[in-house]
């Protein structure tokens, strides 16, 4: 098995780690096969409520591995097939009704946004750029980016980082809502991210993560008719009665003090 991205589960947390810090976590194909089998197995895993998304080195994601396109194996064909495996993964993710929260450092780039932008919660450290660089190459945006980027800060300031290639810092990244906050350790605000999901009620995050994620390509009936069999669904959980009627008897008390 790859040990390019590592799996390790934590009871219901799932802990996904980029793992080729050498080459900042460039994608290559087998990297890109790695990713697909894991996100498959975590999103199809009941008992995962929750997901971590880190990176080992000094780097998130460079994008994809350059070198390894240059190579004389490579052509089209070859690039759109390594698309298409990571884009599974991708879609696995995003549709998923898990919450995921990224702990991200130094450079994020190319489709290094979109594997980022898998996350529902991104917490950086202060040093993290953020840069399209697909034009630096002569290529175009892959790995969801040409959808995500813009859900996250809006279509003009997407095509400002894809037509002028211009480098983000973390507190532009935070100011325009592509990162949901800044550190000094990523890793450990994530971690209590995702505990503090896992403490409360999980299925209901997961569920409005699911919601979000699944309404910008639906129209807005459809969208009221998944809220209401999702809403309805909820309220018959066991978890979801316990914690009404506790709110109920907090409010009466109050109403009765």
């Amino acid at each position: 098995m790859s040990d390019t991205i590592l799996l390790r589960r934590e009871g219901a947390l799932a802990r996904v780690t980029l793992n080729r810090p050498a080459s900042l976590n460039a994608v290559d194909f087998e990297m890109a096969t790695r990713w697909k089998q894991v996100a498959h197995e975590v999103t199809a895993d009941t008992s995962v409520r929750a997901i971590v998304l880190d990176a080992a080195g000094p780097a998130f994601c460079a994008g994809g591995d350059v070198v390894a396109m240059a190579s004389a194996a490579a052509d089209g064909t070859w690039i759109t097939e390594l698309a298409a495996v990571i884009h599974d993964g991708i879609r696995a993710l995003v549709g998923s009704d898990v919450p995921i929260v990224a702990a991200a450092t130094g450079a994020v780039a190319g489709g290094g946004l979109g594997l980022l932008l898998t996350a529902d919660d991104i917490v950086v450290s202060p040093d993290a750029t953020f840069a399209s660089k697909y034009a630096a190459v002569g290529l175009t945006p892959d790995l969801g980016v040409s959808t995500l980027l813009p859900a996250a800060i809006g279509q003009r300031r997407a095509l400002r980082m894809l037509l002028r290639d211009e480098t983000v810092d973390a507190a532009t990244a935070l100011e325009w809502g592509l990162v949901t906050e800044i550190a000094a350790d990523p890793g450990a605000r994530a971690a209590e991210v995702a505990a503090g999901w896992l403490a409360g009620a999980t299925a209901a995050f997961g569920q409005a993560k699911r919601l979000v994620r699944s309404g910008a390509g639906r129209s807005f009936p459809d969208n009221l008719d998944d809220e209401a069999r999702t809403i309805g669904a909820a309220f018959d959980t066991a978890d979801a009665r316990a914690r009404v009627a506790a709110f109920a008897a907090r409010a009466g008390s109050k109403e009765r003090s």
